[in-house]
């Protein structure tokens, strides 16, 4: 089956009003879990080959025959991750408030499930929490990583080093970096000694997006605890003060960069709890994101807080 974004797949899918609501509040926060298109897979993981070493071709002469070879295939298996929680509503909100309470709780506690997503996607470390999955910053390793330079304590963005990035990836289709970044990259395409050809688009939800050589840069904002994910808190490759941030260049849809579940986001309705002091609603969701070719992905690292540059 085709990977779906959730949008695409809560209207597909014939699902009561209530569950699709809550799978699209998800899909419309965090300005990235909507854009991920998710296969529906059986079991709880997904084996996949990844090209290795390819096989060799060559010339031959009159009366002598071709060599074979065989190129070598990379299997990689990914493990679905339990994600979601319960979110509850005081029955006091509800009858002092009206339905309407219950309804702005559970959408501010859906945004931070998308919030929390979204975080784990850049920065998971199964390391440090075996529950949650790795992040890109994890996953993406030697020449998938491009350091912005040399210097101690990061540096400043270059037009150059971004251009880099997105050669080096497969079929890009998107650019993720702090709202700080997109900023800086406006203001040097209105530089006529930097540039950079930075046009708007709409996304549709009629937001406008900005385009860099006509990739979306997508804002990635904070975490459900108010943190910046993509913030300059990062170590430089040359070591220095933790002052730096990553850009990410991704080619997202089948085949590259594409999230993974067990069967669509289960929504459950639980109403009014036994002890009666709360209504609870339980989001549980079996999903992770493969990586498909070994270019699916580019991250710039050690870039500073500071003026883009050619």
């Amino acid at each position: 089956m085709a990977a779906l974004t959730l949008l695409e797949a809560a209207k597909l899918r014939n699902l009561d009003t209530f569950r699709q609501g809550v799978i699209e509040t998800i899909g419309t926060h965090g300005n990235l879990i909507g854009q991920i298109p998710f296969m529906s897979i059986p079991g709880a993981s997904y084996t996949f080959n990844r090209e290795g070493k390819l096989p060799t071709a060559a010339f031959r002469g009159v009366n002598e025959s071709h060599q074979s070879t065989v190129g070598a295939l990379a299997p990689e298996t990914e493990t679905l991750r339990m994600f979601g929680g319960n979110i509850d509503v005081d029955r006091f909100l509800v009858e002092t408030g009206g339905e309407d309470q219950r309804d702005m709780q559970e959408e501010m506690q859906l945004k931070a499930l998308a919030l929390e997503w979204t975080a784990k996607f850049f920065k998971g470390d199964s390391d440090d929490d075996p529950r949650e999955f790795d992040g890109l910053q994890k996953r993406l390793t030697g020449d998938q990583v491009i350091a912005a330079g040399s210097t101690s304590g990061g540096d400043a963005l270059s037009l150059d080093k971004l251009d880099e990035a997105i050669d080096r990836t497969d079929s890009p289709t998107h650019i993720f970096m702090n709202r700080t970044m997109i900023r800086r990259l406006s203001s040097a395409s209105r530089n006529t000694s930097v540039g950079g050809f930075i046009t708007y688009d709409q996304d549709e939800f009629g937001n406008r997006v900005s385009m860099y050589n006509g990739l979306p840069l997508v804002a990635i904002d904070e975490d459900a605890s108010r943190n910046q994910i993509l913030g300059f808190d990062e170590a430089a490759p040359a070591g220095g003060t933790a002052q730096c941030t990553s850009i990410y260049v991704a080619s997202v849809g089948d085949g590259q960069l594409m999230g993974i579940q067990n069967g669509i986001m289960d929504v459950t309705d639980l109403g009014l709890l036994d002890d009666g002091s709360k209504y609870r609603t339980t989001v549980d969701w079996y999903n992770s994101f493969v990586l498909m070719g070994d270019h699916s992905a580019t991250r710039l690292r050690g870039v500073t807080n500071a003026a883009v540059v050619a």
